[in-house]
């Protein structure tokens, strides 16, 4: 390899940029897995995002994945157009939309979530079980602080 092929020695520590090109390959190697089942990796988090909740209002879902309110009306049209949600009126409250997911959704899910995972497996292969699970609970540790 010559010199200026790779990212070199300054890039290869940089951590902004290490972090950047592994979310690329993962995001790669998820929009693979996916692609059969005609969603992506963030349709794949608000499916899970609802699962969680389940019967979830649309404000709970978008505060439980950190995004506003238009981006989620946005990505639940696109998922009620596939057939995967559901919404409807509060019984209590009928300001307030609940999002459920249909059979359908349900199906999907349960199939990309296997896919996903199978996607994450091929991810950590160069590491080792016990460096993947670190790196797993490391990045929980910064991204999910208690203290946030």
């Amino acid at each position: 390899m010559s010199s200026t092929e790779g990212p070199g020695p300054g890039l290869s520590r940089n951590l902004v940029y290490l972090l950047k090109h592994a979310q690329l390959r993962m995001a790669e190697l998820t929009t693979r897995a996916l692609t059969p089942y005609g969603i992506d990796g963030r349709e794949l988090g608000v499916l899970l995002a609802l699962a969680d909740l389940e019967p979830a209002s649309q404000q709970q879902a978008a505060r439980r994945l950190g995004i506003d309110r238009t981006t989620m009306v946005a990505m639940l049209d696109a998922l009620e157009g596939k057939g995967l949600v559901s919404r409807h009126p509060h019984a209590d409250d009928r300001r307030r939309n609940v999002v459920e997911l249909t059979d359908a959704g349900k199906d999907t899910l349960r199939l990309a979530v296997k896919a996903s995972a199978d996607a994450e497996r091929e991810f950590l292969a160069p590491l080792s079980p016990q460096a993947a699970e670190r790196l797993r609970t490391s990045l929980q540790t910064i991204v999910i602080r208690p203290d946030a």
